[in-house]
């Protein structure tokens, strides 16, 4: 029977410190894929399960405002964990880990984007797609460059929004848009990497998007030494090797 209560007990407390080394990290959609190496990075050294939501920064934002369960937050920029932290929702200041590129991509054969984005005042494109400029910062960029050039009125129709750089990658993936912006980070990762084809576009021609992460207060419900451990981690050499292979520039 005693055999028995300390198997019984041993379970429970086996189940007990797996719920204490689980985190719930929100991430940014461009930060898809980059997330899922440095997760496999991170683990190998650290069995801490960690659950990844991903979604446009902005959306995620109003989750995590309105009480959702998350313990870091991976943002495509530097204002939304801002604002979080103005709310008194994290635990320190927000850091940049990384600056995004944006770039123009399609898959249909006949069509080869370039840098001067003339191309999409053409009749051969009829779909451009590109990530909500007031949730997703990728799209923000976007629709800078475009009204930097004098295009935006002019291509406004042909434009087809997806709630973040994921749903409006796959927009340009499916040719359900001729063409369209989204991150760097997207179109090398490895399972994009050569469908159609991409240009750079000219990191002077948008505001930089400077990419931060913050460690929120919900941490310190879950397990903040096992968040605090990740956290640091985002800004280590192996991170930003990782950023770095995905195209991102890392200071």
């Amino acid at each position: 029977m005693k055999k028995l209560y300390f198997s019984i007990l041993l379970a429970v407390v086996t189940l007990q410190l797996a719920a204490q080394t689980k985190l719930t990290v929100a991430v940014a959609a461009n930060m898809q894929y980059t997330m899922q190496e440095l997760k496999a990075e991170f683990n190998k050294t650290d069995k801490t399960t960690i659950d990844v939501v991903v979604g446009a920064s902005g959306k995620l934002t109003q989750q995590i405002q309105h009480g959702a369960p998350f313990d870091i937050f991976i943002s495509a920029d530097k204002e939304y964990p801002q604002k979080l932290a103005d709310n008194h929702l994290t635990l320190e200041p927000p850091k940049v880990y990384a600056q995004g590129l944006l770039v123009l991509w399609s898959v249909k054969p006949a069509i080869q984007p370039a840098k001067d984005l003339k191309l999409l005042l053409g009749s051969t494109i009829k779909s451009i797609a590109i990530a909500n400029p007031q949730t997703a910062p990728y799209g923000s960029a976007a629709e800078f460059i475009l009204k930097k050039y004098a295009l935006y009125d002019k291509v406004s129709a042909k434009l087809v929004t997806g709630e973040s750089i994921s749903q409006t990658s796959q927009f340009i993936a499916t040719q359900n848009a001729d063409i369209g912006f989204t991150a760097k980070s997207v179109v090398i990762s490895t399972e994009m990497k050569g469908k159609g084809k991409w240009v750079e576009l000219n990191a002077s021609d948008y505001p930089p998007i400077e990419q931060s992460a913050v460690l929120l207060k919900h941490a310190k419900q879950s397990n903040e030494a096992a968040a605090r451990k990740f956290y640091n981690f985002l800004y280590s050499t192996k991170a930003k090797a990782i950023y770095n292979k995905f195209g991102y520039i890392v200071k």
